[in-house]
């Protein structure tokens, strides 16, 4: 196997200047950094909205190393990840390597660039045998075309979601043995505010109390006993920026105190109730023994939140 490692800036350095523009996530910005750095190929194992592009494409863009991404699913060929002939030109030409269409997994070697292989275990078993040699050796023979050997900043970076087995393979390991892994799971509450009011300009016209409001039924949709999935950071996000959108059609100018008990029907626990819908219900995903809707879900998340927490904080 050959190994090379990155001609980078000092890692330190690099990874004092990548933190500085993400919230949280100092420890996986190490581990991901220090993995790359040292000549490794990486899988990344967590749930969507984890932060994991946002990580590799802040440490390409120190690094000035171009990021290919690559979505795996059941259509993801040899062909597409490699490269093909066009077919108009083959005709007139015969096969010649000018007319070979160069795949991401070819344009990543060649630029010394990281191949970002999202959903890597949708991806069909001959797909992914084709990434051993890039793998293993760093280069790779392309019928007609000769052999391709990468730039030493190449790497691959696939991605999974453990909690989604629907359409997925289990991963050979010939496959396997050759990628160090890291799960990135959900930040904490504290990190996910950050993200939400840095994305949201502070939760706009409703303020702060939105931003905690949104963050708290987004991280409520990830322990509630009927799904199986619950929601990222993106779906909180969105519950600030459609809420502060229907909060100005209904002249809503100001997030009501949701720490003493509030009728379901006053203006800002709707507001908010009715951006859970638009922005929560379509990321949740049921439990199969389920007999509820992912709307009920929202409205009983909803409810725990805006009435019976507030209620049980009542004196007396």
């Amino acid at each position: 196997m050959v190994t090379v490692t990155l001609n980078a800036p000092d890692v330190a350095q690099t990874r004092n200047r990548v933190a500085s523009h993400l919230v949280g996530r100092e420890h996986e910005l190490e581990l991901i950094l220090s993995a790359v750095a040292a000549g490794r190929d990486l899988v990344l194992e967590g749930p969507p909205g984890t932060g994991k592009t946002t990580l590799l494409r802040a440490i390409a863009d120190e690094w000035g190393i171009p990021l290919f991404y690559v979505e795996g699913n059941a259509d993801l060929t040899p062909a597409k990840l490699v490269g093909h002939h066009n077919p108009a030109r083959v005709l007139k030409e015969d096969y010649t390597e000018d007319n070979f269409v160069a795949g991401p997994l070819l344009e990543a070697m060649r630029q010394g660039g990281f191949l970002y292989l999202e959903e890597f275990n949708r991806a069909p078993d001959d797909t992914l045998n084709t990434l051993l040699a890039a793998l293993a050796e760093r280069r790779i023979a392309v019928p007609r075309v000769g052999e391709v050997r990468a730039v030493p900043t190449f790497r691959l970076i696939a991605s999974m979601n453990p909690y989604d087995n629907v359409g997925t393979t289990r991963l050979s390991t010939s496959i396997t043995d050759r990628l160090c892994r890291l799960a990135v799971n959900y930040q904490d509450e504290a990190a996910e505010i950050g993200i939400v009011d840095l994305r949201t300009s502070g939760g706009g016209k409703l303020g702060d109390l939105l931003v905690h409001d949104a963050v708290w039924v987004g991280r409520a949709t990830r322990r509630h006993p009927h799904l199986r999935q619950g929601s990222s950071v993106r779906g909180a996000i969105d519950v600030v920026l459609i809420a502060n959108q229907l909060a100005a059609m209904r002249g809503v100018t100001r997030a009501e105190d949701s720490t003493t008990r509030l009728d379901p029907g006053s203006a800002y626990p709707q507001v908010v109730l009715d951006a859970m819908t638009v922005a929560l219900s379509g990321r949740v995903h049921l439990d199969e023994a389920s007999d509820t809707t992912p709307e009920r879900v929202v409205r009983e998340i909803w409810e725990d939140r805006f009435i019976l927490t507030p209620a049980a904080a009542e004196p007396g």
